[in-house]
């Protein structure tokens, strides 16, 4: 009995002997069963039922031209087997999408072409941050070699690459960011069967090898209070210096809250002296106790004719921002003043350290250890690109034991 088995993927040939044609034969199936889902594909040939042998998967001795049908058969259950195998050596895996792929490939698309794709399927989601990515990397590609096809792309290429990205001034860990889109756009080609390469190139070019660890960002409890107590001259140059310095406190003060969250705090998700949101980035529940000292940074930018529906910080309006793509381009905009303002800021307390609204989570954190909370609670390094592991232990702890650690923040 055939029943052939790649990581999960089984398949196995059937004769649907409920379909009956007018000559008397009945068609034959190949089912692939992956998680315990099946799909049938036709193998577009058909038989007399008592023609085939359901134990041994073949037809009998008796069925007319039974040789040739049966070489029919091989031939492309062995074109199945080869794509399984072609996919597992590109380290791709093998599901209904990558080995079912659809029909009518386009096999004149260039790189750029798929990447145009990609960005209008993450915009017409609202995945506006994701789709800037794609967009860098499409233009840096089309600066690289205009019109290359995917395949084009071998080892040489992503070498050439590499380095034609070091000298436009790219470090190490911008390079492997734009090389991670660039191998998961590659794979999901083909996945759709965009195209079928002879082999992965990403297999040998080791994306991991570029990351590498960045000095720590986490600032001294003594550097707070030199910040928070550095007075702001107020001007028209200078108007988003305050908010700056505000928005930095606030963030440290309630858990690292990061900036498109604070952004999109309304007066609403204030509830019995907490603040409850959800991350933008992991869609997380969040909550946290709205310690004195964050209470009166809200107070301070709090118009009293404002109701629940409004926001808390001068960043977004509701009258105003009233689409993702709006919401998106207006925090990408404040973000990138209310940064400068803080490199100024630091600059002027004689920090050594870029200071940045990213600055706060990573201190949160670490002046947290250095009070002596678990390390399981408040990991001391948080990384760059994914924070939802230092969410995760954050949950598997009571909520009055970290509103108890938050007490250590002043």
């Amino acid at each position: 009995m055939l029943v052939a088995n790649y990581k999960q993927m089984k398949y196995t040939v059937i004769c649907k002997k409920e379909t009956n044609y007018k000559n008397g034969c009945s068609p034959l199936f190949i089912r692939f069963t992956h998680n315990r889902i099946s799909k049938y594909v036709s193998l577009g040939i058909a038989v007399p039922p008592e023609c085939w042998n359901p134990e041994q998967q073949t037809v009998t001795a008796d069925c007319p031209n039974g040789r040739k049908v049966q070489l029919e058969i091989d031939t492309k259950l062995q074109a199945y087997e080869k794509k399984i195998q072609r996919l597992e050596a590109l380290d791709i895996e093998v599901t209904f999408d990558t080995l079912l792929e659809n029909k009518g490939k386009r096999v004149n698309c260039t790189v750029s072409d798929y990447f145009t794709q990609l960005i209008e399927r993450l915009e017409s989601v609202e995945k506006f941050g994701s789709a800037v990515k794609h967009k860098v990397n499409r233009s840096l590609l089309n600066q690289f070699k205009p019109n290359v096809r995917f395949m084009d792309i071998d080892l040489t290429f992503l070498n050439d690459f590499e380095l034609f990205l070091r000298r436009r001034g790219n470090k190490n860990n911008s390079v492997a960011t734009k090389f991670s889109v660039f191998k998961a756009v590659y794979n999901k080609a083909v996945a759709e069967g965009i195209f079928i390469p002879k082999d992965n190139p990403f297999i040998r070019f080791k994306v991991s090898r570029l990351w590498t660890e960045t000095r720590k960002r986490a600032i001294a409890k003594e550097d707070i209070h030199q910040l928070v107590n550095l007075p702001i001259v107020k001007s028209n140059r200078a108007r988003y210096r305050e908010l700056a310095q505000d928005l930095f406190l606030f963030s440290y003060l309630m858990a690292g809250i990061n900036f498109k969250d604070m952004a999109s705090l309304r007066h609403s998700d204030i509830y019995n002296g907490r603040i409850y949101y959800k991350r933008h980035k992991t869609g997380k529940e969040m909550n946290c106790t709205l310690i004195p000292k964050a209470k009166e940074i809200i107070d301070k930018y709090k118009n009293p004719t404002c109701n629940n529906s409004d926001y808390i910080f001068p960043i977004l309006n509701k009258n105003i921002h009233v689409t993702e793509q709006l919401i998106y381009n207006r925090t990408h905009n404040v973000l990138a003043k209310v940064n400068r303002e803080l490199r100024s800021l630091g600059e002027k307390i004689g920090l050594n350290v870029n200071l940045t609204t990213y600055v706060a989570r990573h201190t949160f954190a670490t002046v947290l250890k250095r009070s002596g909370v678990n390390i399981a609670i408040i990991s001391e390094s948080l990384g760059h690109s994914d924070l939802s592991t230092t969410q995760i232990y954050l949950d598997s702890f009571e909520n009055s034991q970290i509103d108890e650690a938050m007490k250590n923040l002043l």
